[in-house]
């Protein structure tokens, strides 16, 4: 019995020795070189639009994990990028001008031992921020500011509209720009009509900015006009409609849920047109369209029968056998761009607020009052003319 005993207790005894040796050995690190790496070297410079590509050589350490790279920002920023030792290069971002700037090289083994710095001087190209405010084109419209913009090199970016509070301080408005699209193009609403004193300056993502232009905008009156008032007017040459998805689908306050939205008949071949009543005869400023999301990969826009390239005519009296003529005049001709331009079916979470926020299509300024509407589709964004549209909103001034 005492053996069994015995036994017994040198086996706990083992066994929590093992326990105890386990837990010793996961404490230990399972590298534990402190001899610094030595530095990279034939370090190559590349400068480039806002940022500098190092290429260099690694050292010959077994246990090289990574190589980092130090520099501060003209804003004060401190930066750090690290590279691991499968690649050769890195990339120093978030420069503003054309200037040199120090960066310090790291090589770091896995015991996180850091070699000697390598020094570089880089001298990147001006930032393509500036490039876009160079570009900026600021302009009075309908119930507010046009910003318009060209970001060839699609920069993440920021266009910040400011104006000064009751302190006399420039605040920046919660409508600015946020973008990294090629083509900018938005107006800004609703400001009151008067003389409104705007900064606009650009700022990328590392929060540098440019100057600042300084404009006095005296926003156009429009108001929305009344959806009580729109109605169906169909003439011919008008396309037949969905069985269900009719015209008051364009205004019944529901801007993108099936069955409340209006399509028209995909069978048919060739431009599509509908002709819309406002109930109101108007010095018209734009329309805003909300294109139908189809049910592709959740809810897609740039789909389909989403208007792509159109026309919107307007006229005071429609001539009733539906032609085109002398008693209409063209507002606009338009086509929708995807801010991404990334390839049909496919959009970003940018694509998708955009287009969910409704189309602002500008009218041309000089057109006369009018009353009736005709949407004319050329090509939609599934390459027939058929057109799928969520809601409507129609503004201009009756006065």
């Amino acid at each position: 019995m005492k053996y069994k005993m015995l036994k017994t207790s040198v086996f706990v005894i083992i066994i929590a020795s093992l326990i105890i040796s386990c837990d010793e050995n996961k404490l230990e690190p399972i590298e534990n070189n402190k001899i610094a790496p030595d530095p990279v070297e034939n370090v190559m410079v590349e400068n480039l639009p806002g940022k500098s590509k190092l290429t260099y050589t690694l050292p010959k350490d077994q246990d090289l994990l990574y190589v980092k790279a130090e520099y501060t920002l003209a804003t004060g920023r401190k930066m750090e990028v690290k590279s691991s030792y499968y690649n050769n290069s890195l990339l120093v971002e978030g420069f503003l001008n054309e200037e040199e700037q120090t960066v310090k090289l790291y090589a770091v083994n896995r015991s996180e031992a850091i070699s000697e710095p390598t020094i570089v001087t880089v001298n990147p190209k001006e930032s393509p921020a500036w490039d876009v405010f160079r570009s900026l084109l600021i302009e009075t419209t309908f119930g507010g500011v046009s910003i318009k913009a060209t970001n060839n090199l699609r920069y993440d970016l920021s266009i910040l509209l400011m104006e000064k509070n009751d302190q006399g301080d420039w605040v920046i408005n919660d409508k600015s720009i946020y973008t990294s699209t090629d083509i900018i193009k938005k107006t800004i609403r609703p400001f009151t009509i008067e003389p409104h004193d705007f900064a606009f300056t650009v700022r990328d993502r590392w929060l540098n900015t440019t100057d600042t232009l300084y404009t006095t905008i005296t926003p156009l009156l429009e108001t929305p006009l009344p959806k009580s008032g729109y109605k169906p007017y169909r003439l011919p040459g008008d396309t037949k409609t969905h069985s269900t998805a009719i015209e008051t689908g364009m205004w019944d306050g529901e801007i993108m849920n099936w069955p409340k939205v209006f399509l028209t008949d995909g069978s048919v071949a060739g431009p599509h047109t509908v002709t819309i009543d406002t109930g109101v005869l108007a010095k018209m400023s734009r329309i805003v369209i909300w294109d139908y999301p189809e049910y592709f990969n959740g809810r897609s826009y740039y789909y389909k029968g989403n208007l792509k390239e159109f026309e919107v005519w307007g006229s005071e009296t429609p001539n009733p056998d539906g032609s085109l003529d002398q008693t209409w005049i063209k507002l606009g001709a338009y086509n929708a761009v995807k801010p991404s331009g990334l390839p049909f079916g496919q959009q970003t979470d940018e694509d998708y607020q955009t287009a969910n926020a409704g189309f602002s299509w500008e009218f041309e300024p000089t057109a006369p009052k009018v009353r009736y509407l005709r949407i004319k589709s050329l090509k939609n964004w599934g390459a027939t003319g058929s057109m799928s549209i969520g809601e409507i909103q129609v503004y201009g001034n009756t006065n």
